[in-house]
């Protein structure tokens, strides 16, 4: 859950007023100037109708993807261009995705994508660091996550995780760790994914977030910064967002899920409770309302293969009585 963290790297560094939302990403990676959108046929690239701004890549409206394996034209390009090579930076990575054309006119859409990947590029290029030493210094020492980071240490190894998902075998059986990446020796320091921790550490990044912006005397974000995070920021025209299904009554803020309506969503917590999750169906959700945090480990690929999120929810709060 490697993208929640390099949100709010980057809003410190808004905090800081070193970038503003409103700002165009051309101005920091000169090559998103030229970048062009894909036409419906496939064939035609256009001009944008807007350059793409900070705020576009935090609210995942920008108009890049992932590689999505659902045969379009623009796919197969995300796909040719081996955006998952171990061995590219992320200087390199963004040089590539400025290469292709983007599915939509800025702000005209909303699709997961490598968004929070150029975010962390961007933390880089304004702090003078890499990714992973901008996390520590401003983010884990000061909030006490001691053994969260991207490369496990060796003298750790026997405690990092196994991964499971449909073997040979069985339904849950253990499969390759390094399917989602080399957690030894990595080359990349990734703003979308990468990132290690345990339990205990990342309970405290979201009791910070709970707490808007502080955790035990270290402060991090003012509470207006927080609040403008975890507030919706689309409006009606790309709503409802989509991943894998529909997810009507919510909306999304500056990289987090946010509830809008319960009963659109089916949804068991508050309006304003926001969440996300990660590769291997890890999941938190934190609800300002009733002060709740969860955090579930998972370690299951594909995400979203069991309802696991919903009935964990539907647990909690069947349990709560006045």
């Amino acid at each position: 859950m490697t993208k929640p963290v390099t949100s709010v790297a980057l809003m410190m560094l808004f905090e800081q007023v070193k970038i503003r939302l409103e700002d165009p990403l051309s101005k920091y990676i000169p090559a998103f100037k030229n970048v062009k959108v894909m036409q419906e046929d496939g064939e035609k690239w256009v001009a944008p109708k807007s350059e793409i701004t900070i705020w576009h890549l935090l609210t995942h409206t920008a108009g890049l993807s992932y590689g999505d394996a659902d045969e379009s034209a623009i796919e197969k390009l995300y796909i040719d261009a081996d955006l998952e090579n171990a061995d590219m930076d992320n200087a390199e990575l963004s040089r590539r995705l400025a290469e292709l054309p983007l599915k939509f006119h800025p702000g005209e859409g909303w699709h997961y994508s490598y968004a929070t990947d150029v975010i962390g590029h961007l933390v880089e290029i304004i702090s003078g660091v890499s990714l992973g030493e901008f996390f520590q210094e401003n983010i884990f020492k000061p909030l006490g996550m001691e053994e969260t980071f991207f490369q496990v240490p060796q003298d750790k190894n026997e405690r990092f995780a196994e991964l499971y998902g449909l073997s040979a075998d069985a339904q849950l059986g253990v499969i390759d760790s390094t399917i989602g990446g080399d957690f030894s020796h990595p080359r990349r320091h990734s703003g979308g994914s990468g990132l290690v921790s345990k339990l205990q550490d990342y309970f405290r990044f979201t009791q910070f977030l709970l707490n808007k912006g502080e955790l035990e005397g270290a402060r991090l974000l003012g509470p207006k910064t927080v609040e403008l995070i975890t507030l919706n920021h689309l409006n009606k025209k790309i709503l409802p967002i989509k991943m894998n299904n529909l997810w009507p009554g919510s909306g999304f803020g500056l990289g987090v899920k946010v509830l809008m309506d319960r009963g659109q969503a089916s949804a068991m917590e508050n309006v304003g409770t926001y969440d996300w999750g990660g590769w291997a169906s890890t999941h938190f959700w934190i609800d300002p309302v009733d002060e709740i945090i969860s955090i579930f480990l998972t370690q299951y690929i594909p995400s979203f293969t069991y309802p696991l999120r919903k009935e964990l929810r539907t647990a909690v709060y069947q349990a709560m009585v006045d």
